[in-house]
């Protein structure tokens, strides 16, 4: 008898790109596949880290950011993160500032429990912010409601087109002040599931982001048909920059930053 699991993930490009080949059937052959049956939830991402305070999915992604406080609900999985190397969130502004300009501007955030966010308070722990939708916020800031602006996701390919300034790039600040690539989310498996039921699913995570990797035109065709404005292109350049050696097992590396961003210890299931 198969156990059906929700999977909650949110419809940005490396979400979707990660999960088309368990959505999509094509891992069916797989013993590990055929021990589950599967429902499809997709909400923004900081809907899902709220969520994930009710333990409403059985493997969600998040913001590693909201993992303190659903470390008593939830485990992490070794595959599906968005790590990267270098680059990650950007604080972006009309005007071309420097960062000490903006102590006395207000920054639109994605959502207290991003992990974007959480880097922020780390890079300048005194600015004051304001909540917006992450999709509304390139334009908030174009539009002059907001000095300033947090971009995750897409919107870090699109701020040039709006005539926005790049103020500081979180993942250059961080690994130049840490050695460490910037973490930014992963997947969550609920931890009141039986032992060999999470190593399965854990197994079956990492064959579907090397299938997909293995597949990938096919997969970035899935992952733009959920929109969000951006053509074959740029869902394709967004999905390698995100979908990396980190996403198939976040290793050694990925795992120390992990910590480092949280200052604390996590778990992980193989």
């Amino acid at each position: 008898m198969t156990k059906q699991v929700v999977i909650a993930h949110s419809p940005d490009s490396d979400d979707a790109y990660m999960m088309a080949p368990l959505a999509l059937g094509w891992l069916k052959e797989d013993v590990d596949f055929q021990r589950f049956s599967f429902e499809f939830v997709r909400n923004d991402i900081e809907l899902l880290n709220q969520e994930a305070l009710e333990s409403r999915y059985d493997v969600t992604a998040i913001s590693f950011g909201a993992y303190p406080e659903i470390e008593d609900k939830y485990d992490l999985l070794r595959a599906g993160s968005s790590i990267q190397e270098g680059t990650g969130p950007l604080v972006v502004a009309r005007e071309c500032l420097k960062p000490e300009d903006l102590l006395c501007k207000t920054v639109a955030i994605p959502g207290l429990r991003t992990s974007a966010y959480l880097a922020m308070r780390q890079w300048m722990p005194e600015l004051k912010t304001e909540l917006v939708p992450f999709d509304k916020i390139m334009d908030e800031v174009a539009d002059g409601h907001f000095d300033a602006g947090l971009l995750i996701h897409e919107s870090q390919l699109m701020y040039k087109d709006k005539g926005l300034s790049l103020i500081a790039d979180l993942g250059d600040w961080w690994k130049k002040l840490h050695d460490l690539p910037l973490p930014m989310g992963g997947n969550a498996i609920r931890k009141d599931m039986p032992l060999k039921e999470k190593q399965a699913f854990a197994r079956l995570m990492r064959k579907s982001v090397e299938t997909a990797m293995a597949r990938h035109q096919e997969c970035i065709d899935y992952a733009q048909s959920f929109g969000r404005g951006m053509d074959h292109e740029m869902v394709d350049r967004y999905v390698r920059a995100w979908v990396n050696d980190f996403t198939i097992d976040v290793g050694d590396i990925g795992a120390r930053a992990v910590c480092a961003l949280l200052g604390r210890s996590v778990v992980w299931v193989n």
